[in-house]
């Protein structure tokens, strides 16, 4: 196909995609040259929003809606669209109203009440990489936990859970030592004063993720102290994120997974 046949193909469609198209079919262009400037090709507009269809390619996986502060139609707007062209799909920090409206739109959501999120998976069957642990602290913890190994699923990596093992029983956490030294990356949830990650970062050779959570008593200033305590860790190799941020540490951890489990072949 010369260019300008596949620019009359894709006459309603982007013109910029229609070029890059027709440069590789008529060789001027090769495909990994083709592939980078996906990623930096135009969103899609929605006036007031912008998806971002083309994120995995630059990062290696796809947009994900914050839905917390965004109304139930918008929430379904968004899922909506994403779900035409992606086979996985979640939204963070959602509420029950919102994923009720997005099933109006797409039927095949669903909803993690824990997690709190709205996803989608049309490939649930599909080879996942092994290799992260997400570890827990305690119950008062889960929403946390739920909304990382969610994540983790939704980007293809299988994690193993360890819940309610917080330093209060430290016996608890060194039941799953084996578990825990095999692991290629660490998410390590915790409240309260948040020690439990520091002591896991003792005991283990590879990255650990800190995530403090609001879970905790009035000094605990809604999870600041076991922000802090995370961040003056004296054991090596602790990285922290923000606040209940489950997702973020899940795509850290994800990032490092694909790296170690790609350099392993």
């Amino acid at each position: 196909m010369t260019r300008q046949a596949a620019s009359n193909t894709n006459a309603n469609h982007d013109p910029q995609l229609a070029d890059l198209l027709g440069r590789v079919a008529d060789g001027s262009l090769a495909v990994g040259e083709a592939l980078a400037m996906l990623g930096r090709l135009p969103f899609e507009d929605l006036d007031w929003a912008k998806i971002d269809h083309h994120r995995a390619l630059r990062t290696g996986s796809a947009e994900v809606i914050f839905c917390q502060g965004k109304t139930p139609r918008q929430v379904a707007e968004l899922l909506a669209r994403l779900s035409n062209v992606n086979q996985q799909v979640l939204g963070t920090r959602a509420t029950r109203e919102q994923y009720e409206a997005a099933c109006e739109l797409t039927a095949d959501l669903r909803y993690h009440e824990v997690a709190r999120c709205i996803y989608l998976d049309r490939e649930p069957d599909r080879t996942k990489l092994d290799g992260i642990v997400v570890v827990c602290a305690g119950t008062s913890d889960l929403p946390v936990a739920e909304e990382a190994a969610l994540t983790l699923d939704i980007l293809g990596h299988r994690a193993a859970r360890i819940n309610d093992v917080g330093v209060a029983g430290v016996h608890r956490l060194l039941a799953h030592l084996e578990l825990l030294q095999q692991a290629n990356v660490i998410i390590a949830i915790a409240g309260m004063e948040g020690a439990m990650p520091s002591v896991i970062a003792g005991l283990v050779s590879s990255p650990v993720i800190a995530v403090p959570t609001s879970v905790g008593y009035g000094t605990g200033f809604g999870g600041i102290a076991a922000l802090l305590g995370m961040l003056n860790s004296c054991a090596v190799g602790v990285g922290v994120v923000n606040i209940d941020n489950g997702f973020g540490a899940a795509q850290l951890a994800a990032a490092i997974n694909r790296r170690i489990n790609r350099a392993h072949g």
